[in-house]
C-alpha cells in the first residue's frame, strides 16, 4: 500500500463573508502525482492556498507526513517540504533568470547537478539566464516559476494550472519533467484544465464541485468513465485534447 503523504479531512475556508470550502477531503499518497480538477469556481485554488497556509482553514484538518499543518504559518510550511507554484507565476520580473532561481534556493548557491537538470528540460532558462524575467514570453514565465519550486529538494509540489497558454511543445517537456520529479520520490497535486495533460500524467484523482470533493480516484478510471466526466465536468476527456 502506497504511505499518505498529505491527508484533508473536514477542511473549510471562508474568504471575507463568503463560503468557499465546505468540507474537503481526499489524500495525496507518497511518490504519486494526483491531479484536483474540477469547474472553474470548484475551489481547486482556494484549497492549494489553504494548505499552504496563504489562506485560514476555519475548520477540518491538514496533516503532511504525519504533521498537523492546518494552523502552521507559510513559511514553516515550506520548511517542511512543500513548494507552491501558482497560477499566478509570482516571478520577480525586474530580477534575471538567475536571480529568481538564486532567491528560491534558501538553502545556498543551486546545485550545479540540479540546474543542468532544470536546464535540460527547459533550455530557454538557460539561453535567457542574465536577462529580466519581465521579458521572458508566458510559457517561459511558467518554466521559471517551475524551477524556482523544484531548485532545492521538496517532498510535495503544489502546482496550479501549469499548462495554461503553453505551446504543445513545453507541455511535452514539462510532462517528462514532472514524471521525472515522481519518479525521484516528489509527489505532486496539480490542478489543471487541460484534460489531456490531466490523463497523461495523474495517477490519482480528486474532482471538486461547489467547494466539495465529489469524486476520488484512479486517472485511469476516471478517464475510462466518461459519463462520470460528464456528470462532474461536463466535459468528456476525449472531447477536451
Amino acid at each position: 500500500m502506497t504511505e499518505t503523504l498529505l491527508s484533508l479531512r473536514g477542511v473549510k475556508t471562508d474568504i471575507g463573508r463568503y463560503h468557499i470550502l465546505h468540507g474537503v477531503d481526499f489524500d495525496v499518497p507518497e511518490g504519486r502525482l494526483t491531479m484536483l480538477l474540477g469547474r472553474n469556481g470548484a475551489g481547486k485554488t482556494t484549497t492549494l492556498r489553504t494548505i499552504m497556509g496563504l489562506w485560514r482553514a476555519v475548520a477540518g484538518e491538514i496533516v503532511f507526513a504525519g504533521e498537523n499543518i492546518t494552523r502552521m504559518s507559510t513559511p514553516d510550511i515550506a520548511r517542511l517540504g512543500i513548494a507552491y507554484v501558482p497560477e499566478t507565476m509570482a516571478i520577480f520580473a525586474d530580477l534575471t533568470v538567475q536571480e529568481n532561481i538564486v532567491l528560491a534556493a534558501r538553502s545556498g548557491p543551486p546545485d550545479s547537478a540540479r540546474l543542468d537538470w532544470i536546464f535540460g528540460r527547459f533550455e530557454a532558462l538557460k539561453r535567457f539566464w542574465t536577462l529580466p524575467a519581465g521579458n521572458l514570453s508566458g510559457g517561459q514565465k511558467q518554466m521559471l516559476a517551475v524551477a524556482r519550486a523544484i531548485i532545492e529538494p521538496r517532498r510535495l509540489l503544489l502546482i496550479d494550472e501549469p499548462t495554461k497558454g503553453l505551446a504543445p511543445a513545453i507541455i511535452a517537456n514539462m510532462i517528462d519533467a514532472f514524471r521525472e520529479l515522481k519518479d525521484g520520490a516528489v509527489s505532486l497535486l496539480v490542478v489543471e484544465q487541460n484534460f489531456a495533460f490531466a490523463r497523461a500524467l495523474g495517477d490519482d484523482v480528486a474532482v471538486m464541485d461547489d467547494g466539495r470533493v465529489a469524486h476520488v480516484g484512479t486517472m485511469a478510471a476516471f478517464a475510462a468513465d466518461t459519463g462520470l466526466q460528464q456528470h462532474l465536468l461536463g466535459l468528456g476527456m476525449g472531447e477536451h485534447q
